[in-house]
C-alpha cells in the first residue's frame, strides 16, 4: 500500500492538481537559465545527440543516421554536463534528457540549467519528461508536420513548443532533502523495473532469431535435411538442395513504374506489416497536398524496395496504393510463387545480399535494383514452396503468439514505472 502525505493543497496549476501542503510551485524560468552560449569560437567538436529512449549520448557513439549535423559546428548550443536539453520539437514524445557530457547540440534544442544549484537536478530531469507535463507541452506546441521517414515509419506530428511558453510553465519544488529522497526512491524502483525490462527484451530477442533461423533454413535448404546439397559460388547462399534452381531475378520479376493513379489511396511500407494503407499504420496518416501523379502504383502481391530494405529486407504488398517514387516496386511473373518469395526476402541471408546493392553513404541510402536483379535466388519447385511456406506459417505463428505476449507485458511494466516516477515527483506518493 503507498504512503501519502499528511496534509495536500490545490496547487493552482490545472496539470499538477494537489501537492503536498509544505510543497511550493514555481515556474521553470524562474529555476532555470535558458542557455543559448553558441559554440563560437569553437569549444568543443564532441557534438551530443538526444533520443526518447537513450536521452542524451555522444553523437560519436550513435547506433543511428537520424540525428544529422552540419560539418560546421559554430552555431551550435554548448551543454554542460548537468544541463537539461530538451528537442524544441519532440519534446512532447519524451526527448528531453540530462546531459552527462560537455558537447554542442543543435540550435532546435533548449538548454537550461539551474540557477541554483543547491537543487537537484536529477528531479527535474525526472520530473520534465513525465507524461503529465508532455501533455501540457503539447498543449503549448505551435505548428504540425508529419514526417514519413522513408521507412515506413510516421514520425508522431512535431509541435515546436516555444520557450516563453515551456518557461511559465508551474512545477513543483519540493524541499531539497525531500529532492534527493524522491531520487534515491525512484533509482532504486526503476533499476528493478528495467532489469525486469531487460530480461523481458532479451526474451523477445532471442525468439525473433529463432524465427529467423526457421525462416532462413527452410528458405534456403528446404524441408528435407537429408536432401542431397549442390555448391552454388554464391556468398551469400553457399549451396542449396541439388534438385532446386537459381535463377537471376530479372527472369522471375517485372519492374512496375505505373504513376499517374491519383485517385489511389496513399501506402506505407513496413517493416512489420509489409506494405499497408497508410490508414491502417496505427492512424498515423502522412497529408500529401500535391504530386499525387507522380506516386508510383502498387498492386496486391507487388514486393516494394524501400528505404531501410537493406536492414529489414523487402516487403510485400497486403493493399493496392500509391507510394513514393523512390522507391522500386516489381512483381512476379507468376504469382502463385509470391508467399515463398516474401518469406526469402525477409530472411537474413537475402538481407545480407541486398547490404552489397546499396548506393548512397548518408540517410536515404538506396538499393539499386538494376544490379540487385542480375543476382541469381534459389527457385525451389511449386509444391516445395506451399510446403515449406505451410510449415513456416505453423512455426512462427506460436513465436508470434509469445513474443506478442511478452511485449504486452512489456508494455504495462513501462506503463506501471511512468505512473510510479509521475506520482512520485508530483508528491501522490511519499517516499521519505
Amino acid at each position: 500500500m503507498t504512503q501519502r502525505y499528511d496534509t495536500y493543497k490545490d496547487s493552482g496549476v490545472q496539470w499538477l492538481g494537489e501537492i503536498p501542503g509544505h510543497w511550493n510551485c514555481v515556474r521553470i524560468k524562474a529555476l532555470f537559465l535558458n542557455i543559448r552560449e553558441k559554440n563560437n569560437p569553437i569549444q568543443t567538436e564532441e557534438r551530443l545527440s538526444l533520443s526518447i529512449d537513450k536521452g542524451v549520448t555522444l553523437y560519436s557513439e550513435k547506433t543511428t543516421n537520424l540525428d544529422r549535423f552540419k560539418e560546421d559546428c559554430s552555431q551550435y548550443l554548448l551543454a554542460q554536463e548537468d544541463d537539461i536539453v530538451l528537442n524544441s520539437m519532440n519534446m512532447i514524445v519524451g526527448a528531453v534528457g540530462k546531459s552527462k557530457y560537455f558537447g554542442c547540440v543543435s540550435p532546435a534544442y533548449y538548454v537550461i540549467r539551474l540557477r541554483d544549484t543547491s537543487n537537484y537536478i536529477d528531479y527535474y530531469s525526472q520530473l520534465l519528461n513525465i507524461q503529465k507535463i508532455r501533455d501540457v507541452y503539447r498543449i503549448m506546441g505551435k505548428g504540425i508536420m508529419a514526417i514519413d521517414r522513408g521507412d515506413g515509419k510516421v514520425n508522431t506530428c512535431r509541435l515546436k513548443v516555444p520557450y516563453d511558453s515551456f518557461g511559465s510553465i508551474k512545477i513543483p519544488l519540493p524541499p531539497l532533502s525531500e529532492q534527493h529522497s524522491i531520487v534515491s526512491y525512484l533509482d532504486d524502483k526503476c533499476g528493478k523495473i528495467d532489469k525486469m525490462l531487460e530480461g523481458k527484451q532479451k526474451q523477445i530477442e532471442l525468439l525473433a532469431e529463432m524465427k529467423q533461423r526457421i525462416i532462413a533454413d527452410a528458405v534456403t535448404r528446404g524441408l528435407n535435411p537429408e536432401v542431397k546439397m549442390k555448391a552454388t559460388n554464391i556468398p551469400w547462399l553457399p549451396e542449396i538442395p541439388e534438385h532446386w534452381e537459381l535463377r537471376k531475378m530479372k527472369y522471375l520479376f517485372r519492374e512496375r513504374n505505373e504513376k499517374n493513379h491519383p485517385a489511389e489511396p496513399m501506402l506505407s511500407a513496413t517493416q512489420t506489416h509489409g506494405v499497408i494503407l497508410q490508414s491502417k499504420y496505427s492512424g498515423r496518416v502522412v497529408v500529401v497536398n500535391t504530386g499525387f501523379e507522380g506516386l508510383k502504383l502498387v498492386k496486391v502481391g507487388d514486393f516494394v524496395i524501400h528505404l531501410r530494405s537493406f536492414q529489414g529486407g523487402i516487403e510485400l504488398a497486403h493493399d493496392q496504393g500509391i507510394i513514393s517514387p523512390a522507391y522500386t516496386v516489381f512483381s512476379l511473373n507468376d504469382s502463385t510463387q509470391s508467399d515463398y518469395f516474401r518469406y526469402l526476402f525477409k530472411s537474413i541471408p537475402f538481407i545480407d545480399l541486398l547490404k552489397t546493392c546499396v548506393t548512397g553513404i548518408r540517410e536515404g541510402q538506396n538499393i539499386n535494383y538494376a544490379k540487385l536483379k542480375q543476382n541469381r535466388i534459389p527457385l525451389p519447385p511449386l509444391d516445395e514452396q506451399r510446403a515449406i511456406v505451410s510449415y513456416i506459417t505453423d512455426k512462427t505463428s506460436k513465436i508470434d503468439t509469445l513474443t506478442l505476449k511478452l511485449q504486452k507485458e512489456i508494455d504495462s511494466i513501462k506503463e506501471y514505472k511512468q505512473r510510479l516516477i509521475s506520482d512520485v515527483v508530483t508528491g501522490q506518493i511519499k517516499v521519505c
